[in-house]
């Protein structure tokens, strides 16, 4: 009988992530044929390595998949999306939309879906690339103006004192009735 053949499975630490891949991670789903070995990573990480294709099964941002949909197929089930919530640019202090244009903005990546949907509502700003987990720290460092939230930051932005100058997911969902 030969060995499991080993498929190294990426995604982001986030909750969400973690909730799709519990199942492999935890061993809940056994095969003599394969073997799962978990590399956790940032999305932006991850969509910057799939580029090059260096797992076998990846998380990544849908604005990154035409870059890499010639190594990746999308896989029916495991897809993260809000449906009138998702990702949110907030500020240390009350903030227009309108008042974004020109500011620094820390993002979580530039292949990331709230990257494309920010620029789709605001294109001139100053990216500032930073880790999702650290766009809070920038903020409150000074190191940008505004940030573009996405995971648990959404739902602890108001109780760290942030204020919401946009919900994305929100804006997209309106007018077209689609979820981000």
């Amino acid at each position: 009988m030969s060995l499991p053949v080993e498929i190294v499975c990426a995604h982001s630490p986030d909750s969400d992530d973690a909730y799709m891949f519990y199942a492999l991670a935890t061993r809940k789903i056994r095969s003599n044929l394969l073997q799962f070995r978990h590399v956790l990573d940032d999305i932006q990480t991850l969509n910057q390595k799939a580029r090059v294709g260096e797992y076998e099964l990846t998380a990544i941002s849908y604005h990154a998949y035409p870059y890499v949909a010639d190594k990746y197929r999308l896989m029916a089930a495991g897809s993260s999306i809000g449906d009138g919530y998702g990702p949110m640019v907030v500020s240390s202090h009350p903030m227009a939309l309108e008042e974004l244009k020109g500011k620094r903005i820390a993002i979580p990546g530039r292949l990331t879906t709230s990257y494309l949907a920010l620029r789709l509502i605001e294109p001139d700003f100053e990216a500032v690339d930073t880790p999702f987990d650290k766009i809070l720290d920038a903020v409150t460092d000074r190191k940008a103006d505004a940030g573009l939230i996405i995971h648990e930051a959404q739902l602890t932005y108001a109780k760290a004192g942030f204020h919401n100058v946009i919900d994305l997911g929100r804006w997209f969902k309106d007018p077209y009735d689609l979820p981000l």
